[in-house]
C-alpha cells in the first residue's frame, strides 16, 4: 500500500500529517510511505528526518499523488484554483483520504470526493467513545490551542500574570475568565493557573463545573433547570434557549467588566460559533484588557473579532483573533496529530490482503466515512449530492 504525506497549502497552515516517528509506525503496518518535499518544514521536520525514518521523498505533488493508495492530510485538499494546486484532481480513483475535511464548511467538496471515487474520512467526526480516544484529533489539537491561547493573551497583555510583591510595591495577579470548559478551555484554565492568574470559567454543560473547580478555578453560570440538561449524549454543549442566554449574558457581562483577560472557546459542531461577548460587554472592559477568541474561524464568540488580526478597540481592549491556533504550536500539534492518524489507520489495515479493510458496520468507520464507491454515504450529508 502506497501512502502519501502531502505538504499543506492552505494559508497559515504549518502542520504536517506525519512525523518521522509516525512514519516508522506506518512502515511497520505495511505501508510504503512517501513524503512531499518540504512537507514538514513548518514543523521543524526536515526531509532528511523523514528519509532517515524510511520514507521516500517526492519532489512534487504530482508524482506523490499519482499512485497513492492512502493520502494523509491535516486540512481538506485544495481543488480548482485554491492554493495554486488542485490536490483533489491529482488523486487517483479509489484512493483513501484521511484528514480534518471540514464537510460543514465546504459541503460541495463531498460531491467532488464522490465524483473522484475518493474514500474520504473526516477525522473531526470521530465518536466520543473510549476506543476512539487515541484517534481524537479535536482533543489533541484543542488541548494545544488552549495552551497557546493563554500565551497569546500574555503576549498582548501589558502586565504580569502572577502577583508579585516587590520593594517598589505589589503587582496584582491577572484575572482570567475562560468561556467554554471543553478540552481547550480546561487547558487554558490550567495554563493560566500555572502562570499565577486568578481564574474563573463558565460553560453550559453541568459536568464542566466539577472539572473547572478541580483545576482551582471558580465556576460562573446561571445554574437553573435548563443548565442541568444542557449537554448531549455525545458530551457536546447544546444550544441554549434565548431566555437562558439572556440570563447568562447578564451574569457574564457583570463578570467580564472586572476581568483582565477573557478567553473564549465555545464551538458547536457544524454551526456558527455562538456569540458570547457583545460589543457592549467589550466596551465595559478595562483599558488594557485582552480577549482571545478561539472560535474566530467559525464567526467568533466575541463581537469585533476578526480572523488573523489583533483588533484594538476605542476603549483600549485588544481582541486577538488568530485563526488555526494549533498551527502556532506546529511541532507538537503535528506530532500529536500524526499519532492520532496512526491510531486510526491501525485497525483498518488488513495485513493478509495488503490493503485496508473498511467495515462500514464499525462505529468509528460509520461516524467518519464521508464518501465511498462514488457516493456520499455519511447520513448527515447523504442528501447533499448533486
Amino acid at each position: 500500500m502506497k501512502l502519501a504525506i502531502v505538504k499543506e497549502r492552505r494559508p497559515g497552515e504549518a502542520r504536517v500529517a506525519a512525523s518521522p516517528d509516525s512514519v516508522k509506525r506506518l512502515l511497520a503496518l505495511g505501508f510504503t510511505v512517501t513524503v512531499e518535499a518540504g512537507a514538514g518544514s513548518g514543523s521543524a521536520m526536515p526531509d532528511e528526518a523523514y528519509a532517515a525514518a524510511g520514507a521516500a521523498i517526492a519532489p512534487d505533488p504530482q508524482s506523490l499523488l499519482a499512485d497513492a493508495d492512502v493520502v494523509l492530510k491535516v486540512q481538506r485538499p485544495t481543488r480548482g484554483g485554491e492554493g495554486g494546486l488542485d490536490e483533489l484532481g491529482l488523486m487517483k480513483r479509489g484512493a483513501v483520504l484521511v484528514g480534518v475535511l471540514a464537510p460543514h464548511a465546504d459541503p460541495g467538496l463531498l460531491q467532488a470526493y464522490a465524483d473522484g471515487g475518493i474514500t474520504a474520512f473526516a477525522m473531526e467526526l470521530l465518536p466520543r467513545i473510549t476506543r476512539a480516544q487515541t484517534m481524537d484529533v479535536l482533543s489533541s489539537q484543542a488541548n494545544l490551542a488552549g495552551y497557546r491561547a493563554v500565551l497569546e493573551a500574555a503576549h498582548s497583555y501589558g502586565r504580569a500574570f502572577p502577583m508579585m510583591m516587590t520593594a517598589a510595591g505589589t503587582v496584582a495577579a491577572a484575572r482570567v475568565f475562560v468561556m467554554g470548559a471543553g478540552v481547550a478551555g480546561l487547558q487554558a484554565i490550567a495554563t493560566a493557573r500555572r502562570l499565577g492568574a486568578v481564574v474563573t470559567a463558565t460553560d453550559v454543560r453541568p459536568a464542566a463545573k466539577e472539572q473547572v473547580e478541580s483545576l482551582g478555578a471558580k465556576f460562573v453560570a446561571v445554574e437553573d433547570e435548563e443548565f442541568k440538561q444542557a449537554e448531549t449524549a455525545g458530551g457536546y454543549a447544546k444550544e441554549m434557549s434565548a431566555a437562558y442566554r439572556e440570563k447568562q449574558a447578564a451574569l457574564v457581562a457583570a463578570h467580564i467588566a472586572k476581568q483582565d483577560i477573557v478567553i473564549t472557546t465555545a464551538l458547536i459542531p457544524g454551526r456558527p460559533a455562538p456569540k458570547l461577548i457583545s460589543a457592549e460587554m467589550v466596551a465595559a472592559m478595562k483599558p488594557g484588557a485582552v480577549v482571545v477568541d478561539l472560535a474566530v474561524e467559525q464567526g467568533g464568540n466575541c463581537a469585533g473579532s476578526r480572523p488573523d488580526e489583533i483588533v484594538l478597540t476605542g476603549n483600549g481592549v485588544r481582541i486577538v483573533g488568530w485563526s488555526n491556533m494549533p498551527s502556532r504550536i506546529a511541532v507538537d500539534a503535528s506530532q500529536l496529530y500524526a499519532r492520532n492518524l496512526v491510531a486510526f489507520l491501525t485497525p483498518l489495515v488488513d495485513k493478509g490482503a495488503a490493503g485496508l479493510k473498511i467495515d462500514v458496520a464499525d462505529e468509528i468507520v460509520r461516524a467518519t466515512l464521508l464518501t465511498k464507491d462514488g457516493a456520499i454515504v455519511h447520513p448527515a450529508f447523504a442528501g447533499q449530492g448533486g
